[in-house]
């Protein structure tokens, strides 16, 4: 097989496979790359399908178990606002982009999640500002390229504010046509979130989430222009992606709340809780890890969980070890469709309705994802167009851990250990 040289990954955040299935006819860019293409109807996600577990996976082809990358936040239940895992230095696996530094390839990433003080030759890092002592430049700079993200600043940071979108991908989409032009970059990871936003804000098929759509099909036309520009596009493969769906919600629950009644955690007004936990929740919206110290009052807890409002599923250790989640945790508790969880300790009802006067506060949602991806529809989709890859065809299903594997051998690269997908050989011309 003839290996290329350019392979340009675009994640679209929160895509469905129903987002092209219905809209198709309305994307002059994706419905031309995935009729012209092979188009892989159906992606399982991982669980939990969260962005920065399921871009580590999407970039490793491990489940979060082993590449450690568990939730998009880690367990700070002192702090309003978590650490998130910016950093590549908890990534446990092998990444893609590392495979081919090693084989001399040039590497660009633009808030690809995970990213933060890795090796990319050319790294726009998804980080922001969560201590009162710092700003997003100063963060930035030491968790991307310094020079590289200074240039791209003062070239584009005029179409920024802050990280409102659709302003952002605008920033993103610009940084990235001009590295591709004038970098030529052999691995590109571009992550745009304008629709995850919208669907976090508006609702999954809002008017907001389609125009969102609209606007990312744009984004993806600009990227393969550039890839003309710089006189790769002949020798460049074309992935876009998503990283999980999205399911509305109306209510949340607070299972902190919960445990605070029962004397199990401390909490305090400001919705978090003291060191002293014996239990503690911790969100993933669409479901909720349970860790417990020192505590031997198991079946009374699962037994309490089980009564709440919303509650579809308690998954033990094991199994939640099983679907490929983090062997710490205790139990992982699933909500029903239209729930999702908060870490708050000291709501007034565990189980709250969501109220339109409270979108724009954190953790309120119409939209959110993070469930057991076998959801009924609730799958992901990708979409592979070029030299390499078989026209007019589609795939009906694969998994999320199967897209690494099937970079790697576009790019001609392998992994050095087993992984827990396959690469998806339909997709090849021969």
């Amino acid at each position: 097989m003839t290996v290329n040289q350019h392979l340009v990954i675009i994640s679209l955040d929160s895509l469905g496979y129903r987002d092209i299935n219905e809209h198709q006819a309305e994307l002059p860019t994706l419905n031309k790359l995935v009729s012209g293409g092979t188009w892989i109807k159906e992606v399982t996600g991982i669980y939990p399908t969260l962005t920065y577990p399921s871009h580590t996976t999407i970039i490793t082809g491990q489940y979060p178990k082993v590449h450690g990358i568990v939730n998009n936040t880690k367990i700070q239940p002192q702090r309003r606002s978590p650490d998130w895992f910016w950093y590549q230095k908890d990534v446990k696996s092998p990444t893609l982009y590392d495979l081919a530094r090693q084989k001399n390839l040039k590497t660009a990433a633009f808030l690809w999640p995970v990213t933060a003080g890795s090796k990319i030759d050319y790294n726009l890092a998804e980080i922001f500002p969560n201590r009162i002592w710092t700003n997003q430049v100063l963060v930035s700079l030491k968790a991307s390229s310094p020079l590289f993200i200074l240039e791209m600043d003062k070239k584009y940071g005029k179409l920024r504010n802050g990280i409102k979108q659709p302003q952002l991908d605008d920033f993103i989409t610009a940084c990235a046509v001009d590295t591709i032009k004038n970098k030529r970059p052999n691995l590109t990871l571009l992550h745009l979130v304008d629709m995850d936003s919208m669907r976090h804000r508006y609702g999954v098929r809002s008017d907001e989430a389609m125009q969102a759509l609209s606007r990312l099909d744009k984004h993806v036309k600009q990227v393969i222009e550039a890839t003309r520009e710089a006189g790769t596009f002949n020798d460049t493969n074309f992935v876009i992606l998503g990283d999980h769906y999205q399911i509305n919600v109306n209510k949340m629950i607070h299972l902190n709340t919960l445990f605070a009644k029962r004397g199990w955690l401390t909490s305090k007004p400001d919705q978090t809780f003291k060191k002293d936990w014996q239990v503690m929740a911790k969100t993933c919206d669409g479901c909720t890890y349970i860790y417990t110290k020192n505590f031997d009052q198991m079946k009374r807890l699962k037994d309490l969980i089980s009564d709440v409002e919303g509650v579809e599923k308690i998954y033990s250790a094991q199994e939640a070890i099983t679907r490929g989640a983090d062997p710490e945790c205790t139990l992982m508790v699933e909500a029903k469709a239209g729930y999702y969880f908060t870490d708050e300790s000291d709501r007034a009802q565990v189980v709250e309705k969501v109220l339109p006067q409270m979108m724009g506060n954190a953790d309120r949602y119409r939209g959110v994802h993070g469930y057991d991806p076998l959801k009924p529809d609730y799958k992901t989709t990708i979409a592979f167009n070029g030299p390499m890859v078989k026209k007019n065809h589609t795939v009906k299903k694969a998994n999320l851990v199967d897209e690494a594997p099937t970079f790697a051998k576009l790019l001609g690269l392998e992994f050095p250990e087993p992984l827990a997908g396959h690469a998806i050989d339909d997709i090849f011309l021969n």
